[in-house]
């Protein structure tokens, strides 16, 4: 044999013992092609901050749970916190029932969002959390989570980041429901859907809402009758196009003067 035969061989095996070190992934059981590593919504979820190292053990805990089924609940109010959850396909909405029965929605979430940290606190779900449409979900166990937080700074500081941002979006309904018209609620709302759909490499400007106007409507704390009253104005001025529940933005510009985002 050669030194040149002799070299190859040796790089080989260096090749193959260094595959054999590598931690093995965890796959979604549902699609076998997918794991954090190569999930298109990792720079969205939990694995931002992460190493390939350290993705692996992110991986190890991830579950991949079924796929829901429009109204099928993920979990419902005052059930026992045990997880959160990232969307991976479809939509959710949030909502809470009163002790006298009436029921209020209180978001909505997306691919790559994530799901339960209402229920951090209290060890309890403050709210019951629904499919919109065919949906998946990455679950994660909240211990387990804790647990590797310890060991990953860097996944620690990511999930306060995820936590502070579901803080400053409460802050922000708060003030929308508070201080702003009908029709600034409305043109905030459909930008901040413009703004998490082009996250997600969808369309900023034509998309489908997930969502019945009666959810809208809940949420932005209107009538059902006002917020399609609100879209046929905004669709009038040409800054809309509403086709059922496809909606084309004409003119962003126009929408962020009405809440004055410039």
């Amino acid at each position: 044999m050669n030194t040149t035969d002799s070299k190859e061989e040796e790089n080989e095996s260096s090749r193959i013992e260094a595959k054999l070190e590598e931690p093995p992934v965890k796959i979604c059981p549902h699609n076998p092609s997918v794991s954090c590593a190569s999930c298109r919504l990792n720079e969205l979820c939990l694995p931002i901050a992460l190493n390939k190292s350290e993705i692996h053990q992110l991986d190890e805990i991830v579950e991949r749970n079924r796929p829901y089924k429009k109204g099928d609940h993920l979990y419902r109010q005052n059930d026992g916190f045990k997880s959160v959850y990232a969307v991976r396909s479809g939509s959710f909405k949030s909502y809470v029932v009163s002790d006298s029965g009436v029921g209020r929605v209180t978001g909505f979430f997306l691919p790559g969002e994530i799901i339960g940290m209402d229920g951090i606190a209290s060890k309890h779900y403050a709210n019951s959390t629904q499919a919109l449409e065919h949906s998946s979900i990455c679950e994660i166990p909240f211990f387990q989570l804790e647990k590797l937080s310890h060991q990953l700074p860097n996944l620690q500081h990511h999930f306060f980041a995820i936590m502070g941002n579901e803080i400053a979006k409460d802050q922000q309904i708060h003030t929308l429901l508070s201080s702003y018209t009908a029709e600034e609620r409305t043109a905030s709302f459909l930008l901040g859907l413009s703004s998490r759909f082009a996250q997600v490499s969808l369309s900023p400007v034509r998309f489908l809402l997930p969502m019945t106007r009666g959810d809208i409507g809940e949420y932005l704390g209107l009538t059902v009758e006002t917020v399609s009253r609100i879209f046929t104005a905004l669709q009038r001025k040409g800054l809309i196009e509403v086709n059922n529940r496809e909606i084309e933005l004409l003119d962003i510009e126009a929408l962020r003067n009405i809440i004055g985002a410039n």
